[in-house]
């Protein structure tokens, strides 16, 4: 074989070697940033749609129970709560009630995605890592919360 095909073939080679490598770096970029800018998301999000119950850092008010800190999201719900019934387990037990019931007066009616990024606000708030992982069903029932 001749040096310039050798050449060639190896600068082929490297080109490959190369895009595979910033391929793999891009992917791990926006996998870190997936969850971040989800949860970000989620909180424009819980602003805008459950804020005015669960206070601006979804501290809990009078209207609705904390959704961030050390009272929030008990395994079993409050005595004073009127809508919950179910146990929260995992992140995924606080979707499946979300997205069902809330907003009080227009349940259901957030998208699936829209929960989810409400879900990553309210887990990164409470301490969980959400940095590397997109939140959705099967990551949510991976998270427990008890």
């Amino acid at each position: 074989m001749s040096n310039r095909r050798l050449g060639k073939m190896y600068s082929w080679m490297l080109t490959g070697v190369v895009t595979v490598a910033m391929t793999a770096v891009a992917a791990t970029s926006q996998a870190e940033t997936t969850g971040t800018q989800q949860a970000a998301q989620g909180g424009k999000l819980f602003a805008d749609h459950c804020a005015k119950c669960h206070g601006a850092e979804g501290q809990g008010t009078k209207k609705a129970p904390p959704l961030v800190g050390k009272d929030a999201l008990p395994l079993d719900p409050r005595p004073s709560q009127k809508v919950r019934k179910g146990q929260f387990h995992t992140a995924e037990d606080v979707a499946q009630f979300a997205s069902t019931k809330m907003p009080p007066k227009k349940p259901g009616s957030l998208t699936s995605e829209q929960y989810y990024d409400i879900i990553a606000f309210a887990l990164k708030a409470n301490g969980v890592d959400v940095s590397n992982k997109k939140i959705d069903a099967a990551t949510a029932a991976a998270i427990k919360l008890h």
